[in-house]
């Protein structure tokens, strides 16, 4: 089932990208690419590290107030390495997959090392979706009708589910904690690391102001990619179209963030009447871009690896010359 489901997304997403070339045309998608500059991938790069430091910020924050340890300097290297594994491999979470678990097992706490991953990207999740609903609510102009109501509707899905879970830990955390089932005490444990994780007051500050600065990283690179692609609309035109852009990439029918945010650039550009095909460009543009910004984590993962190998080649060695050798003497 689970493979299935992987391949509808991919396929999901490249249908998409075929439906936009069918009514766009391919020059859409060749025209951002060839407009990719160094200035641009330079841009990438410095903004990319500002972003990658204050996520890994955020995660630190919540790993240790779950009881994990995490440097800064190793969350930094890590979610490097998640966002390049992210942009090349299938479905655009595989890397954050492997740095919950890998720092699960580090840490020797792999379903908590997975829970602290999980609400740390709900937090930026939740700022982005604060941000959708405002540009809804505060400029309702440049939204088609049918994403205000899909934006309203995830608002409010947002907000029920956060009163819900605060209800049930008053309920049930307290009771639940030390229960016999399973389920029940790994529901309560949740909500407890929800709770240490988030909505705490030694949390919520940090965490909050670090999503909110990665936010607006992703959309400082979003207007350079508008700029590169051959834009000139004023920034306060393009940041609302961007803020739905991002909230689109959230939806697991990608090719390494390709698929959704192109569509959705499309129409949201159209209906600004900046044109469909340079939505498109833009967001391809912004893919691009991206991919060279988490370029460091490919050589966190080559250094890494050969480290890795070496470390095996060693415990090998080491394991050959411990191993008693027994010689049989046979007698004529």
């Amino acid at each position: 089932m689970k493979r299935l489901f992987a391949w509808l997304r991919v396929l999901g997403a490249a249908g998409i990208l075929a439906v936009l070339v069918w009514q766009l045309g391919s020059a859409a998608f060749l025209d951002g690419l060839g407009r990719i500059s160094t200035p641009g991938v330079l841009a990438a790069l410095a903004i990319g590290f500002a972003t990658t430091v204050f996520s890994a910020g955020r995660w630190q924050i919540v790993a240790t107030r779950l009881g994990l340890r995490l440097s800064l300097r190793a969350a930094v290297a890590d979610y490097y390495r998640a966002l390049f594994l992210n942009g090349v491999l299938p479905a655009g979470v595989l890397g954050d997959v492997h740095r919950a678990v890998q720092h699960g097992r580090e840490s020797r706490d792999v379903p908590r090392g997975v829970r602290a991953v999980v609400l740390e990207r709900t937090a930026g999740q939740l700022v982005l979706i604060a941000s959708a609903v405002g540009v809804v609510l505060f400029v309702p102009d440049v939204v088609p009708e049918a994403f205000r109501e899909v934006v309203t509707a995830t608002g409010v899905v947002v907000v029920l589910a956060a009163v819900a879970a605060v209800v049930a830990g008053r309920l049930f955390g307290g009771r639940w904690i030390h229960s016999p089932s399973k389920v029940r005490r790994g529901f309560a444990v949740t909500l407890a690391d929800l709770r240490l994780g988030l909505f705490t007051r030694e949390t919520w500050p940090g965490v909050g102001f670090l999503s909110i600065a990665t936010l607006a990283g992703h959309l400082a690179l979003f207007v350079v990619a508008a700029r590169v692609a051959g834009v000139t609309a004023p920034a306060g035109q393009l940041v609302p179209l961007m803020i739905l852009a991002l909230l689109a990439m959230g939806l697991p029918l990608n090719i390494g963030g390709f698929g959704p945010r192109e569509g959705v650039c499309a129409l949201l550009f159209g209906a600004a009447g900046l044109g469909a095909a340079q939505g498109v460009t833009v967001a391809v543009v912004y893919g691009v871009l991206t991919l060279f910004a988490s370029l460091p984590g490919a050589g966190v993962l080559l250094v890494r690896s050969v480290a890795g190998v070496r470390r095996t080649a060693l415990s090998r060695e080491s394991a050959a010359r411990t191993t008693p050798h027994f010689h049989v003497k046979v007698r004529g």
